[in-house]
């Protein structure tokens, strides 16, 4: 492998589109669909001026990108950071089309986000910052245009402050307008551990192929918020051997196993993986590359790159967050052996029973959670078993087969819709 441009590997964007471009190629897409598929439908920037707490007056930039809409209203989370970028919004905004088509739901894929700092709002000011967001947003969202969810930085209750204000925008209740509501207000059963529980789903499935039992299975999970400690959680309640586990402060490692619910309990109270006394600190970036038969990076984007991918020890790679591994690193792991469930198969759990909640509202009848891990599993399994299948069948790596699997479901729809003149 030559010379890595180190900015462009760290490109959500980038990644993405180099990804579809390998995927495309290997398709034989037409070249109009190509630009077509390769762009997003609609980028918004918005400014949103809010009143503080002091009275001081301020100005926040957010963003909502809306990739395509092809295979129905598009459909991705919020989220709220002081580093969240336009370009890493329009990356995001992408995946969610080839997660939901993957999946074969009836979404495309959209993203959005606001630059600033939620650990220094007070909830007041996270509120207005939310509410107007929303209605600078509002004409270009709703069940059947775009249907938002919590992301970084955001939860049930960001997702219900836009609800309501979308709500009185449009003069009566409308719970289809996002998903990852609490319940008492449409949300669904199940959807708080779905993403965790879709890793869990697409780790069994690995551990077949490999001939292994969840027993004899060393698990490292990098990133400690709902995703990574559900995962943990679930993972270890079913038999797996939870040996590290690391957040953005520091990590623990215990090769015997951790505790998983002492831990839980820990940062429930501490706000933090890093001082858990239940075995060896740790880097939360050197957990990566200690020894395990699993690793679930569950924290955020391009943890795992060309610098430290020769070093993972994990044979099976479930990617709980988007993008945690960037195109160099594909090849490295690929190269030695790492099975990958990318991201947008290993973490579509979350997405999935979005959908099941959007579905739940507008039909207003809701399931039982049992209802819902069983659908959740039967989807997954699925769509698992169609990747690797369709990898086996062009003798790609299963994150390209993802790719052209989602490329070429989005395709055929827009083949069969033609293009509006």
């Amino acid at each position: 492998m030559g010379a890595v441009d180190t900015q462009k590997e760290l490109s959500v964007y980038e990644s993405m589109a180099a990804r579809f471009d390998i995927a495309a190629r290997k398709l034989g897409l037409d070249e109009g669909l190509y630009k077509y598929l390769r762009m997003p439908n609609r980028e918004i920037i918005v400014h949103i001026p809010v009143v503080m707490d002091s009275g001081r007056l301020d100005v926040f930039d957010g963003f909502r990108v809306q990739h395509s809409i092809a295979r129905g209203p598009s459909k991705g989370g919020i989220r709220f950071g002081p580093d969240v970028t336009l370009d890493e919004i329009r990356g995001l905004a992408a995946e969610m089309t080839w997660k939901c088509a993957v999946v074969n739901i009836p979404f495309g894929g959209a993203k959005g986000g606001v630059i600033c700092d939620p650990h220094q709002l007070s909830q007041g000011e996270l509120e207005r910052i939310t509410r107007r967001y929303t209605a600078e947003i509002l004409d270009y969202i709703g069940p059947e245009r775009d249907v938002p969810a919590p992301d970084m930085n955001t939860n049930e209750q960001t997702m219900a402050w836009i609800m309501d204000t979308y709500s009185m925008h449009v003069r009566h209740t409308v719970t289809a307008s996002v998903t990852g509501k609490p319940i008492d207000l449409g949300g669904s059963r199940g959807r708080r551990e779905a993403t965790g529980r879709g890793c869990m789903i697409a780790c069994d499935e690995a551990l077949k192929r490999f001939g292994r039992s969840r027993e004899s299975t060393r698990v490292i999970v990098h990133g400690f918020g709902n995703v990574g400690s559900q995962a943990a959680r679930l993972m270890h309640e079913t038999g797996y051997k939870i040996v590290g586990v690391a957040d953005i402060a520091g990590g623990v490692y215990n090769p015997r196993g951790l505790d998983v619910p002492a831990l839980v309990e820990y940062v429930a109270e501490t706000k933090t993986v890093s001082g858990f006394p239940g075995g060896e600190p740790i880097d939360c970036l050197a957990i990566l590359e200690q020894d395990c038969e699993v690793l679930v990076p569950a924290a955020t984007e391009s943890v795992i790159t060309s610098r430290n991918a020769e070093r993972i020890k994990a044979r099976i790679l479930v990617e709980g967050a988007n993008s945690p591994t960037t195109p160099p690193a594909d090849e490295i792991l690929f190269d030695h052996g790492v099975f990958v469930v990318p991201d947008i198969l290993a973490n579509a759990g979350g997405v999935t029973v979005s959908y099941f909640e959007w579905v739940q509202d507008r039909q207003g009848y809701f399931w039982t959670e049992a209802d819902v891990n069983e659908r959740l599993k039967h989807i997954l399994v699925s769509s698992f078993d169609d990747v690797v299948r369709y990898g086996e069948k062009h003798n790609v790596n299963n994150r390209i087969a993802a790719y052209m699997l989602a490329i070429d479901r989005v395709a055929f729809t827009m083949k069969l819709r033609g293009i509006y003149a």
